[in-house]
């Protein structure tokens, strides 16, 4: 990669760490689909009147914007606010890489190598780990699971850009974002309901209107849009990895604001996760890095 793209890589996984801090702030005044639609509401508007559609199909302009916008932050919120702490949502929501490689093998044609299953043994060993602390002060077990549901519909949605071709950029995201809103916001009504929108938004304060904000410009315009291109124009394989490094910025933010805590358990699962995908992502290389080392010794 140019090394001017990889300062973007790492520049959008910095805010998608710190994301989840804001979308904690948010999901203290506001309830999680009605959060998701405020977001994608501001995400797209005005902006969606004077920015031409992407050059794509509409059924797959709505997959993308129904598996990457609607159903993966839906569940995400949903998760965070059913009691998964936002360090340790940082660190499972990277089961993405996993999910992102088994939908680009099985609908775009891209080869799981032994290398890649080893790597998703070992994640799923770390997935094993935070499983026997289900019910903890950290984690609960309908939280767990809608996290990995929401990993598995961001996995899903990026073979979806791939399967576009070319940079969509701002263009995809915001119209995405335009089309996420309306099955969410009726999702919302449905599962909220109309008062509890109405008294949550009329009640929120400047904590939760700046990390709307921020979940709306930052990780959507910027973050999203960031990623979209990147994909468009190098493999999955390629620009996937940088998430290795949301989960870093996502515990340390976490421990610093909140004070959570990072105890043996949480630790060992997180070395097992992201060994895991080390081995994925590089286990190919590995031979090689291991050999030249020896020689150099």
């Amino acid at each position: 990669m140019h090394p001017r793209h990889i300062i973007l890589a790492v520049l959008v996984t910095i805010i998608w760490g710190f994301n989840f801090i804001f979308v904690h702030f948010g999901l203290d005044e506001l309830p999680p689909l009605t959060l998701c639609a405020l977001r994608f509401l501001m995400a797209s508007v005005p902006l969606v009147f004077f920015i031409k559609r992407p050059n794509i199909s509409w059924s797959l302009l709505m997959l993308y914007s129904f598996l990457t916008f609607a159903l993966q932050f839906a569940f995400l919120f949903i998760g965070m606010k059913a009691g998964v702490a936002p360090g340790l949502t940082s660190l499972l929501a990277q089961t993405q890489v996993f999910f992102s490689f088994f939908f680009a093998a099985l609908f775009l044609g891209e080869r799981l190598t032994y290398w890649q299953i080893i790597g998703a043994s070992l994640a799923f060993t770390g997935l094993l780990v935070v499983a026997e602390h289900l019910g903890g002060v950290d984690i609960t077990g309908s939280g767990f699971v809608w996290i990995l549901l929401a990993s598995m519909a961001w996995g899903a949605g990026n073979s979806c850009v791939k399967k576009m071709g070319g940079s969509q950029g701002l263009s995809l995201i915001v119209w995405a974002s335009f089309l996420a809103f309306p099955p969410l916001l009726m999702a919302s009504c449905l599962f909220d309901g109309a008062a509890t929108i109405v008294t949550s938004l009329s009640n929120i304060t400047w904590r939760g209107a700046s990390a709307v904000m921020y979940i709306a410009y930052g990780s959507t315009w910027i973050g999203y849009g960031i990623w979209a291109w990147l994909l468009s124009i190098y493999s999955v394989g390629t620009v996937v990895p940088f998430t290795l490094l949301v989960p870093i910025f996502g515990m340390f933010a976490s421990s610093i604001m909140f004070g959570e805590g990072l105890p043996a358990w949480k630790l060992m699962a997180a070395v097992f996760i992201m060994l895991g995908l080390v081995v994925h992502l590089f286990g190919r290389r590995l031979p090689i890095l291991f050999k030249q080392l020896r020689h150099s010794l």
